[in-house]
């Protein structure tokens, strides 16, 4: 009797490690971050979504001539070093050309329609046809000629939102701003439509590894000493950028300007809800 209790004991146990170290294991495997926390060691748990504005006097050395962090994140996915993703969720990427395609601004081709072409517009008289101009406009390109590209420039590029998880661990009794992904935005005031675009969204343990494998391009340029610039990737780990918070997770699903409004009473919002979580970890050490 005592044998059959000792095995399922044991039996009960081989099954409960199992069980928490598959847990541990589809967490760390699934989640964007360089550094993922375990689910047991995680006492509080917030999503916050913030935006860099890089022209920013605190986010020039993200921004530097020729080595913005853009430029690098952009030539990465060219090259297929990187893969993007449609959303902050990063769950279905995107081709190469769909990236490109959001990477060029929604603008007329010029081209005229079936119906203007019927209403005459477009035709060139008998003088036109002959005019020495008109010939050297009508010549087709050279075979050999370069394409023209109208992407947008990386320094146009200059709106980047961060998507973090504001977690309280456990067993190092601290709390850390665990970053998830970084997008890349078209600013409202480039896209005709009048609203924010996102170009793409990268994981945040893929642009480690991508600027760790760029390092005289992944640069946070530091503007006191030549000698003491920094990879892009230890930029994030210390935290040398200002950032504000437009959204904390919540049933709605809605973002501080949203639920507050916005222009200044957005901002007051974002302010609130950044000392709301530094309050939280100092409460946990009063008695």
């Amino acid at each position: 009797m005592k044998l059959v209790k000792a095995i399922g004991v044991a039996a009960g146990l081989m099954l409960s490690v199992g069980a928490m170290a598959q847990q541990v294991s589809n967490t760390t495997a699934s989640n964007p971050s360089a550094r993922p926390i375990p689910e047991s060691d995680i006492l509080f748990k917030k999503t916050v979504w913030r935006k860099i504005d890089l022209r920013e006097k605190q986010n020039k050395p993200m921004f530097s001539e020729n080595r913005e962090i853009t430029k690098v994140i952009i030539n990465a996915v060219k090259s297929g070093e990187l893969t993007a993703y449609k959303t902050d969720s990063v769950n279905t990427p995107l081709t190469r050309e769909e990236f490109m395609a959001n990477m060029t601004p929604k603008e007329s081709t010029g081209a005229l329609s079936e119906e203007e072409i019927a209403a005459g517009f477009g035709k060139q008289d008998k003088a036109a046809e002959d005019d020495a101009w008109g010939a050297a406009l009508d010549e087709k390109p050279a075979a050999n000629a370069a394409p023209v590209s109208n992407e947008y420039f990386p320094k146009q590029l200059y709106l980047l939102e961060m998507k973090e998880n504001a977690v309280f661990d456990k067993k190092r009794s601290r709390m850390y701003h665990d970053i998830q992904t970084i997008s890349i935005k078209v600013p409202a005031t480039l896209n005709p439509l009048g609203f924010e675009q996102n170009v793409g969204s990268f994981k945040m343990s893929d642009l480690v590894k991508v600027f760790r494998s760029n390092p005289d391009m992944a640069i946070w340029y530091n503007a006191q000493n030549d000698a003491q610039h920094k990879n892009l990737a230890d930029a994030f780990d210390l935290w040398l950028f200002s950032s504000y918070i437009t959204k904390i997770s919540n049933p709605g699903d809605r973002a501080l300007a949203d639920i507050y409004g916005g222009g200044k009473k957005g901002l007051l919002a974002a302010q609130d809800a950044a000392e709301a979580l530094i309050e939280y970890e100092y409460s946990l050490w009063s008695y």
